[in-house]
């Protein structure tokens, strides 16, 4: 696999072949508890974007332990337990989080803010992208395929 966008670990591996629909620093809950980071570099694709190679060595889990049944899907290496990306029970989106699933950050840029929330606590975000409390407002989910 080699193109645009790829990742994942040296048992499996990910190939986006087209470019992300959305590309955001999340300040969300859910993102700080699974990564352990403040905030969170994101990047959606269109879920038949997204090619995984050995699909079979991954191991899947609820992204949201509050919401087991939730959309969303953290699925790791069953050799390495290596984050290769989340996957979207209904098949809209593919999302990786690059300095934690072997991509490029640089290569996807995130252009805002998601999902701050002053009353939390820390500073807003001053590095000139816009700051939302949810989603960019222009965004729009893509079909399940």
């Amino acid at each position: 696999m080699d193109g645009n966008f790829t990742g994942g670990c040296e048992h499996v591996s990910t190939f986006c072949r087209a470019e992300p629909i959305d590309s955001h620093i999340c300040h969300c809950s859910v993102c700080k508890t699974v990564t352990g980071q403040s905030s969170t570099h994101v990047v959606f694709f269109k879920f038949n974007d997204v090619d995984v190679k050995n699909q079979d060595k991954l191991v899947r889990q609820p992204f949201n332990v509050n919401n087991p049944n939730g959309p969303l899907e953290l699925c790791v290496c069953s050799v390495c337990s290596s984050p290769i990306m989340l996957d979207d029970k209904e098949s809209r989106i593919r999302v990786i989080v690059p300095n934690l699933m072997g991509h490029d950050p640089i290569s996807m840029p995130a252009t805002y803010h998601a999902f701050f929330d002053p009353s939390k606590g820390g500073s807003l975000p001053d590095d000139g992208r816009p700051v939302y409390d949810a989603l960019r407002p222009d965004f729009t989910w893509p079909a399940g395929q």
